[in-house]
């Protein structure tokens, strides 16, 4: 679950991390109100779960009142559900700091990097050298030695070295405490007077820790679609596209080969679901969702072990007694007990196909609207 800007800032306020004044609007009466507040100049930030907002033309700056109005109606004409004014700083120097879990080490890793306000994964790519990291045993936590390694890479010294060894451990025990996959400061700012504030900031919460947070619960604000929010509630993976062939696939590893045979086959993906793991019993939902995103055909996918591939079938027999999609369904159903899914299947009328290339070439062909 990714937060809005103004949530992810009012988690660094409550943790000790400064950041700017700001006020959060939900209409553009109330923009006057709230400029003559934090002060002029400030900036209009729409409020939006995407990056380069900047380029996009969703981060505006005004000097006057009636600016401020002008920008904050544009803002919200381009759908943004609240814009946050904040008051302009006079930056000095702008950082990047972030932390995250390093897939290949297991250990939390901090990131930070004088190019701060930019692209950091363009500078990472192109400039990997100016990309400080830092491997952190998650559980001991981050120690001092540590905070003051990357604080001298940096070139701080004096105050802001002082200041912002404090934003680093504040950030990293935050990042800790609320079970996040990802917390960033970008840019972490130095004003001209002296001062290390969080111009802005980017927090993703594991979604399966995010039941256990009290500050925030799942809301429409936060997807794309009633579809993907629906699965949210449900607790089920769904990814929406806009193609025609809806995926029902068991892990991240088959899906994304099977995505990768739809396209080049010529097909394209109505959308994914995690039909694998803990879902593997839940059939009915599973396809419901599916079809609520109006595919031309469904392909189910799947390599049962532990989710076995009986009760997967068992599942799918069910939701189509119930739920009669007027569509094909396509499936290639393998493993534990598959013997016995290929004899469900075949009972409701399907024809169980064993090559998944070979299940995908007839979700294609059928897509483009070939006979049964």
């Amino acid at each position: 679950m990714r937060l809005f800007e103004y949530q992810a800032k009012e988690l660094f306020k409550e943790a000790g991390i400064a950041i700017p004044e700001g006020i959060v609007i939900d209409k553009v009466s109330e923009t006057e109100a709230a400029a003559e507040q934090v002060g002029l100049p400030c900036v209009l930030k729409a409020q939006v779960l995407q990056g380069g907002r900047g380029k996009a033309g969703l981060i505006q700056f005004a000097s006057t009142k009636q600016e401020a109005q002008d920008k904050a109606d544009t803002l919200f004409s381009k759908k943004a559900g609240k814009v946050l004014i904040e008051q302009a700083l006079d930056i000095e120097k702008e950082m990047y700091l972030g932390v995250t879990i390093d897939p290949t080490s297991a250990c939390a890793l901090v990131m930070a990097s004088t190019e701060g306000g930019v692209d950091i994964e363009q500078v990472a790519a192109k400039e990997p050298e100016k990309v400080i990291k830092e491997q952190i045993d998650i559980t001991r936590g981050i120690m001092p030695f540590q905070v003051r390694e990357i604080l001298f890479q940096l070139g701080l010294r004096g105050d802001g070295f002082k200041q912002t060894f404090k934003v680093i451990t504040v950030l990293f025990n935050l990042f800790r405490q609320q079970k996040a996959e990802l917390v960033e400061i970008n840019p972490l700012v130095v004003t001209k007077e002296g001062g290390v504030i969080a111009a802005d900031g980017k927090v993703i919460l594991d979604d399966s820790a995010v039941s256990m947070q009290k500050e925030f619960t799942l809301s429409r604000e936060c997807f794309d679609s009633d579809i993907e929010f629906e699965a949210a509630r449900k607790g089920i993976p769904y990814i929406q596209f806009d193609g025609d062939i809806g995926l029902m696939c068991a892990g991240a590893g088959l899906t994304n080969m099977v995505y990768d045979l739809i396209n080049d086959f010529g097909g394209s993906v109505a959308n994914y679901l995690e039909f694998g793991g803990p879902n593997y019993k839940r059939a009915v939902e599973a396809m419901e969702l599916t079809l609520k995103g109006n595919p031309r055909v469904v392909l189910i996918v799947t390599f049962g072990t532990i989710a076995r591939a009986d009760v997967m079938a068992e599942g799918i027999a069910e939701a189509i007694d119930k739920l009669k999609p007027k569509i094909p369904i396509i499936t290639a159903i393998r493993g534990t007990g598959e013997e016995k899914a290929q004899k469900i299947l075949e009972d409701i009328g399907l024809k169980p196909l064993y090559d998944t290339e070979e299940a995908v070439k007839e979700a294609v062909r059928l897509s483009k609207g070939g006979g049964e």
